[in-house]
């Protein structure tokens, strides 16, 4: 297998929105990340991926951009990005950007010029039509169709009506696209994370979907369009192979067996993906909000599936949530009982896993999800859609409330809580969405001021993975597969060989001395024992060789 820095890498995601407001405005800013690096590499982090900071009209929270080549003001300036970047570098770290080019916003000049006329140079930037071509939903709600008044025509948005597609086909919109990575890989930003990159080619037939199961249609209409891979390879080819950094895919719609097209090493085309196995595992047939049980075995098959398919030629970043899903102690762990225990089994997860672990802004400390009274509280725009969409169809409201307390994305997008005074810290003024009341226990000061913290838990597990490559190189080989208690593996390479057992339940395990067969306890997220008996949510690693 290749070696390469970007696997022995740790990433955290910074949500800028929520991360840390320096100046009282509510909004978390640059000057807010430069504030907290320290906290960052004392963590010890290796790279920083930033969600958008662009220029936006903010209707996707900066997923919706209006210009590449400036900051949104509420963010900071490009003094403060230089400065910021400068300051990441100097601590040893590196950051990766968002790059968000399936879509732009509405408001971008290209959409504007190509609205005006037919015969606008901007009008094939985008994928206009003059009549309904077909039945697709946007991913947000409605019609993924908008007919615009100036235009004349409908456009497409597979996302909201704000955000049109970008029309790929067009080998000037390419150029465009290349031209703006190289602005900022010029500023020397260390590499990008893709926005949903598999939808940028698509089937230019515009076939009908089949809505009875949503993920299927994403799957197979959404993503993996016909010439997505020529299109990656030119941009390795003009851009990215010009530079040392790394890129990582949101692998949305990417089946196993699709993986290595994406990322094996003869492709030239990206280092890594982060695929979606797991993040749709309790969605059913109508998506994120019609939630469905799942049984621990179909999880670890996913990881397991996953790590098959792309062999010693691919590579994958693991994840248990992001900004796009919720925290994941609430949904795979245990929040009200044994958050601490969990949230420290669920790193153990993603740090022992084969691949490049990315942590969310706030898993260090072991957030969880908000659950607002009110619907009025949330933010998001899915969220917001679905609300118009029950009272219009006369639903229960409170229904829907519930719901969103297990899926809704302002779960994650609560600000990060720093300490226990107001707004946990994180802005001196009125926060653009209300902390999560539980800040006053869980926040940053108080973690780090107790020893045995899930902070310092991963404080020790990254220092962990660094000293040993087994668990970024070695094999991944499953154990007790058809367990519906436990989610156990090897992890195997010629510098040693270790056994992780991570008890998934309130119930403690017992019969734990047949697989372990007198190995040695190198690490827990208990106090330390050598006791035959797992604890509940208690996570091991042992030393078998």
């Amino acid at each position: 297998m290749q070696k390469n820095w970007w696997k022995e890498s740790v990433i955290y995601q910074i949500y800028p929105r929520s991360f840390k407001d320096s100046n009282g405005d509510g909004v978390g800013d640059l000057r807010g990340i430069i504030e907290q690096l320290d906290y960052l590499k004392d963590l010890g982090v290796d790279i920083i991926w930033l969600s958008p900071i662009y220029q936006s009209p903010n209707d996707d929270n900066g997923y919706d951009i209006s210009d590449y080549y400036q900051v949104l003001p509420a963010f900071g300036t490009m003094d403060d990005f230089d400065e910021m970047l400068a300051e990441i570098h100097k601590r040893g770290m590196r950051l990766l950007m968002d790059l968000v080019v399936n879509h732009t916003s509405d408001e971008h000049h290209w959409f504007q010029e190509a609205r005006k006329s037919k015969d606008s140079p901007y009008r094939d930037y985008y994928i206009f039509k003059p009549e309904l071509p077909n039945n697709w939903q946007s991913l947000f709600g409605g019609s993924a169709w908008k007919y615009d008044e100036v235009a004349g025509e409908y456009f497409l948005h597979l996302f909201t009506t704000k955000q049109p597609d970008l029309n790929w086909e067009n080998p000037k919109v390419r150029q465009e696209v290349y031209q703006l990575m190289r602005f900022w890989l010029d500023k020397g930003v260390d590499g990008f994370r893709m926005d949903v990159i598999p939808m940028i080619s698509k089937y230019l037939d515009f076939p009908d979907a089949d809505f009875s199961d949503f993920n299927k249609v994403i799957e197979t209409l959404y993503c993996n369009g016909p010439r997505v891979h020529e299109f990656l390879q030119e941009m390795q080819e003009e851009v990215l192979q010009h530079y040392d950094i790394m890129t990582v895919g949101e692998g949305v719609g990417i089946r196993p067996e699709q993986a290595n097209l994406y990322v094996g090493n003869d492709r030239k085309e990206l280092n890594m993906i982060f695929h979606f196995g797991h993040m749709f595992i309790d969605h059913g047939p109508g998506g994120k909000f019609d939630i469905v049980d799942f049984k621990l075995s179909d999880f670890k098959r996913i990881f397991t599936d996953w790590d098959k398919a792309i062999g010693d030629l691919g590579w994958l970043n693991i994840y248990l949530d992001n900004h796009d899903f919720p925290r994941m102690i609430s949904r795979f762990g245990n929040d009200q009982n044994y958050r601490e225990e969990s949230g420290k089994l669920l790193a153990m997860l993603i740090l022992t896993l084969r691949g490049t672990p990315c942590i969310y802004q706030g898993s260090e400390i072991g957030m969880t999800n908000v659950k607002f009274d009110s619907l009025d509280d949330y933010r998001d725009v899915e969220t917001l859609n679905a609300y118009r969409d029950y009272q219009s169809q006369g639903k229960d409201l409170n229904e829907l409330l519930q719901i969103v307390h297990v899926q809704g994305r302002d779960n994650v997008r609560t600000p990060i809580q720093w300490d226990n005074s107001a707004h946990g810290g994180f802005t001196k003024g009125e926060p653009w969405i209300k902390s999560n009341p539980n800040y006053q226990e869980i926040n940053v000061e108080k973690s780090k001021a107790k020893p045995d913290s899930i902070w310092h838990f991963y404080q020790d597990l990254l220092a962990w993975r660094k000293k040993h490559s087994t668990f970024v190189y070695g094999t991944y080989i499953p154990v007790e597969e058809d367990n519906e208690q436990i989610f156990a593996y090897e992890r195997q390479d010629a510098q040693g060989s270790y056994l992780v057992i991570l008890n998934f339940s309130d119930q403690a395990y017992t019969p734990l001395g047949q697989l372990t067969n007198g190995a040695k306890v190198l690490m827990s997220n208990y106090p330390f024992s050598e006791d035959p008996i797992l604890k509940p949510w208690e996570g091991r690693i042992y030393q078998i060789d």
